[in-house]
């Protein structure tokens, strides 16, 4: 069972599908025009929403705010040969869309309602009628044509405890876990650090023997490519994903060799953490002028993309990290130098608001503002790992501000998926904020499935990890996400061996 915290949480959202559906394009034609290069994504001709397991992708206009622009169909899909590109999807189970999406990011925004939103209600419906069928309403060649798609049998409703006691949720993830398990290279890995994060952990979390040896292989991937000295750039990811995959393979099995492994992860990382003037890169005062630090205090204690301080320094998202890093490392018997580790989590409260919403950096964007949660997931998390008590507070403070804001939750900086699963992986210290923000999401989880049961990495503000395959990056943090109530993980409950 998820941890139970005795703390009181602003329920915004019940068991009814929330229209939450977050817009941000450019005129310039971003994101739509974006293609990823790799994957089954490739052949479609740019970056647009997937309407669940219709095999329809679609993008949305200023001119038409109620119409969803059909961009791609793919074969073999309901929709194939009844949905064209260029048709207007203008209604859905014979109600037309009438609310307008709204354009942007920020706390304005989020949460809008709009035809993607509405879309997912009327597919959800069809789910779970006895006919599974959903009717469209299109506009084509200025001309109205109704269609019907047939919906497969093998996908059921999401539940209205999801993702709890939810035969869905438990299908996808079983299914998700045996298609990343398959996509593993032979050298144990599935691509950067964010896959490398996330595969493993999932399969890990499943609890199921099968996957152990992909969890391993993964495990000596990180142990081969990590050491004490590495000067490959944005080297601080890597070591992340390694200390969490490797800490929680040995608290689970305990094997031996994984020590020698996580010493040099823990060398290398007070290497790179910043903690002194002397490591700031003299071309910071050229490159980023503003964020030469002031004095030596001033995001003292974190950890950037590189050792050091180099180009705007260290960040809030992977100093949350390197907190639960060493976290990790020192349940596994790693002496952790106290005092490091405590400036790590100084820097990640120096950003944190009052009310529990951390910035980008050691500073704070406003008392009562809130936007992307995955460094306040990612930070909830690290501080609920903490060997001292008294960081427990401030990880029911991050729970909580998710719990309260949870409509930006698919929508955050650089790594959106990296955020989900952070934010995803910070609420869990609560079953209630994990529950509210996994239901006020669920129309996410539904339009994002693919018709082949992988999972779409959806339009967003920022696009990191759109390019590659894009789609096991969007599977692998989805299954890691569905496994979180398993309790399969340190971090998520399990106790160690």
């Amino acid at each position: 069972m998820i941890h139970h915290l005795t703390m009181s949480l602003v329920l915004l959202v019940g068991t009814a599908l929330p229209a939450s559906a977050q817009v941000h394009y450019s005129p310039d034609g971003r994101p739509w025009k974006q293609q990823a290069r790799s994957g089954p994504d490739a052949e479609v001709e740019g970056w647009l929403y997937n309407l669940g397991i219709t095999g329809i992708r679609v993008r949305l206009v200023e001119e038409q705010p109620t119409h969803l622009i059909v961009g791609h169909v793919f074969e073999g899909t309901p929709a194939h040969r009844k949905v064209r590109v260029g048709d207007h999807l203008v209604g859905a189970r014979g109600l037309e869309f009438r609310t307008p999406h709204q354009n942007g990011y920020g706390m304005k925004v989020f949460g809008s309602v709009g035809p993607i939103a509405d879309f997912t209600v009327a597919l959800e419906r069809a789910i779970d009628s006895k006919k599974r069928e959903l009717r469209l309403q299109l506009r084509r060649d200025g001309k109205r044509v109704d269609v019907k798609l047939k919906l497969p049998p093998r996908v059921k409703p999401y539940s209205k405890s999801f993702p709890f006691d939810c035969v869905r949720t438990k299908a996808v993830r079983e299914h998700l876990w045996s298609h990343i398990a398959e996509l593993q290279r032979d050298d144990g890995s599935w691509g950067n650090p964010v896959h490398n994060t996330f595969a493993p952990i999932a399969l890990l979390a499943s609890g199921k023997r099968e996957y152990r040896d992909e969890v391993e292989r993964s495990a000596r991937f990180h142990a081969r490519n990590t050491s004490t000295e590495d000067t490959s750039g944005l080297v601080n990811w890597k070591y992340m994903a390694a200390a969490i995959v490797m800490s929680e393979w040995y608290l689970e099995t305990r094997d031996r060799w994984v020590l020698d492994e996580l010493q040099e992860v823990y060398e290398f990382l007070c290497t790179t953490q910043y903690l002194d003037l002397s490591q700031v890169n003299p071309k910071v005062r050229e490159s980023h002028p503003a964020s030469y630090p002031k004095n030596a205090e001033q995001q003292y204690g974190g950890w950037g993309h590189n050792p050091g301080f180099e180009g705007y320094g260290p960040i809030a998202m992977i100093t949350a990290q390197g907190a639960l890093a060493f976290a990790l490392m020192d349940r596994c018997g790693i002496d952790v130098d106290e005092a490091r580790h405590r400036a790590a989590y100084a820097f990640l409260e120096r950003g944190t608001a009052r009310n529990g919403y951390l910035w980008y950096g050691d500073s704070v964007a406003g008392e009562q503002s809130w936007a992307d949660m995955g460094r306040t997931g990612a930070s909830a998390i690290a501080h609920w790992m903490s060997p001292h008590r008294e960081h427990k507070k401030l990880a029911r403070l991050h729970a909580t501000i998710m719990a309260e804001h949870p409509n930006s939750f698919p929508d955050t900086h650089a790594s959106p998926l990296m955020g989900m699963a952070y934010g995803a992986l910070g609420a869990s210290i609560d079953r209630r904020a994990f529950g509210t923000v996994m239901r006020a999401n669920r129309w996410w989880f539904l339009l994002a499935e693919c018709a082949d049961g992988t999972f779409a990495y959806q339009p967003n503000r920022d696009n990191s990890g759109y390019g590659a395959d894009a789609r096991l990056l969007a599977t692998t943090v989805t299954a890691f996400i569905l496994s979180i109530p398993l309790e399969g993980l340190v971090m998520t409950g399990k106790k160690a061996r």
